[in-house]
């Protein structure tokens, strides 16, 4: 009785979340993998460096296109650049990892985790030559350090540290599209910013507004630019709005931004939508 009891549950339960989805718009959906946020973390070695100033970013936005964002809030300096392995062609800008190194490798090491995100591509030396190497910007690789002793961690060249892939969190900050200035009637180019969760994006699609011809329009695909830049030549005249939905790389979760980019964009503006994955 008590089986028959919980099947009619489940069996109730996602008629409910059919007919919520029928009726209002759904804009996340299952995850195909699992998810950072709830998975245990998984911690590996790699080497480090840092580059740019002692207490700067880095560089003035890296190979992701993130520009002058990375030494603002919520980056915040606590960015890196990062080695093929795991930069995979830029797919995996925006993606977060926590970072550490303990006393037993240098003894200014705090053994505390830092959070930072890849914004960067590190192309050559020890990023190349290690199976998996950060090279940090001058915040974060002080940041490992205990406080006061930030100057003397600097100072010790390639350092083994401890890495592990962790969810994002951009304390709910919704996620962002940047206009590319290249962007024109035909042509758009965005910057995606600020993904919570797994961070890094598989697959970006537009719709545009249906015309007064046509009574659906379709997804279209976007492609990646370079680093967090994707695009759509279409070859002809857009409609905005625009809607994009984003699915995410690690566990395929979905999220539409409904009409993000309005009627009236320009080139160059920024657009804050209203949702994000947390």
């Amino acid at each position: 009785m008590a089986l028959f009891a919980i099947s009619h549950l489940v069996i109730l339960s996602h008629i409910l979340i059919a007919l919520v989805c029928f009726t209002s718009p759904c804009f996340s959906f299952k995850a195909k993998h699992f998810n950072l946020t709830t998975s245990a973390t998984h911690w590996s070695s790699a080497g480090a460096t840092w580059y740019g100033s002692p207490d700067g970013a880095g560089s003035d936005g890296g190979s992701c296109g993130y520009g002058n964002a990375v030494s603002q809030a919520p980056f915040s300096s606590l960015v890196t650049g990062i080695g093929p392995s795991l930069y995979k062609s830029g797919k995996e800008c925006g993606a977060c990892y926590q970072v550490k190194c303990t006393k037993k490798v240098h003894p200014s090491c705090s053994g505390k985790g830092v959070r930072v995100v890849i914004t960067d591509f590190c192309p050559g030396g020890p990023c190349v030559s290690q199976s998996a190497h950060f090279d940090l910007s001058g915040t974060a690789f002080g940041s490992m350090a205990i406080p006061g002793h930030e100057h003397k961690l600097r100072d010790a060249g390639v350092l083994q540290i401890r890495y592990a892939r962790v969810a994002c969190d951009y304390s709910r900050k919704n996620i962002v599209f940047h206009v590319d200035q290249g962007s024109n009637p035909e042509y758009l180019a965005v910057v995606i910013e600020f993904e919570e969760g797994d961070g890094d994006l598989a697959k970006v699609e537009l719709k545009e507004t249906k015309s007064s011809s046509s009574s659906t329009t379709k997804w279209r695909k976007m492609q990646q630019s370079w680093g967090a830049v994707w695009k759509l030549d279409a070859g002809s005249e857009l409609r905005p709005p625009f809607s994009i939905r984003l699915t995410s790389q690690y566990s395929d979760q979905i999220l539409v931004a409904k009409n993000v980019i309005p009627t009236g964009w320009q080139p160059g503006a920024t657009y804050r939508s209203l949702v994000n994955y947390l």
